[in-house]
């Protein structure tokens, strides 16, 4: 029983680390990118309703932007633009995704 416990928590901690590493094509994520650089790549972008900080997110880590844009996706992470745009993307759109952004500097 308790290594069965054990085993299933090892798996649940892996699943989301497997995810992020999936390698990521940068020139689709290129391709993919240009409608996050209208609010992401605009410095000191604020947004009209509710109004909060648009983070910058080129240069970030991978394995965030995919734990971001996969957590957007299961409704983890609320916010109604960003679970629409994570919506629409396959587990290969984000780590496309996720290395082209983390790629800028």
């Amino acid at each position: 029983m308790t290594r069965s416990l054990l085993l299933a928590s090892c798996l649940m901690l892996a699943a989301p680390a497997a995810l992020a590493q999936a390698k990521g094509d940068v020139e689709h994520g290129r391709q993919l990118a240009y409608t996050c650089q209208g609010c992401h790549g605009v410095t000191g972008y604020k947004n009209a309703y509710p109004n909060f900080h648009v983070p910058k997110i080129g240069g970030q880590s991978d394995v965030y932007l995919v734990n971001a844009l996969t957590e957007y996706q299961q409704g983890l992470r609320k916010h109604p633009t960003m679970e629409a745009q994570a919506d629409g993307f396959s587990a290969q759109d984000i780590a496309d995704l996720a290395a082209f952004l983390s790629s800028l500097k």
